[in-house]
């Protein structure tokens, strides 16, 4: 087994936490970077361009130093733009060690699981530069996988990546 970055990009409340805590079950030692979790303490509070830009530059170097020091991890951030994706590619590295994942989802469906109400924050104007509301998602062209989390429960897409990481020799 070889360490791994897997990096999942999807809306917000996509499924991402839900599917990597699903995947820590069965993976020894397997680190989830929570986009939401890394934001309170590492980065900007506001979700201007440049701070996401920022958070996403930050969470891949991260991601970089754990799998430096032998430590796999699943990043599970909404990193609603290409370039945002490309750069954390780079700056991880590791051919053959990074992989993307699309969590796929409509924007109704992600409102729908919304717990937190933030959805409804971001529509009434309360929250600003909201991903899918006020601010784009720009879903991949070429992610390495792709799971669909609005037509497949939450075990079946970690089984998906499950499958994946295997194929690669990765666990």
């Amino acid at each position: 087994m070889k360490p791994f970055v897997l990096w999942m990009t999807g809306l917000p409340c996509s499924g991402k936490t839900t599917i990597v805590k699903d995947l820590q079950r069965d993976i020894p030692n397997l680190a989830m970077l929570d986009g939401d979790e890394l934001r309170e303490w590492f980065s900007p509070k506001d979700f201007s361009k440049e701070a996401r830009n920022e958070h996403n530059k930050r969470v891949a170097h991260l991601a970089k130093l754990l799998l430096k020091h032998g430590v796999s991890s699943v990043v599970s951030l909404v990193s609603p733009y290409m370039e945002n994706r490309k750069t954390a590619r780079e700056i991880v590295g590791a051919s053959g060690q990074f992989a993307e994942c699309y969590v796929k989802c409509s924007l109704a469906k992600c409102e729908e699981r919304d717990v937190k109400g933030m959805y409804a924050k971001a529509r009434k104007g309360e929250i600003k530069q909201f991903t899918g509301i006020d601010d784009p998602y720009e879903a991949p062209e070429n992610a390495d996988l792709t799971i669909d989390t609005e037509h497949e429960p939450p075990s079946e897409s970690a089984d998906k990546i499950r499958d994946f990481l295997r194929s690669k020799s990765l666990v």
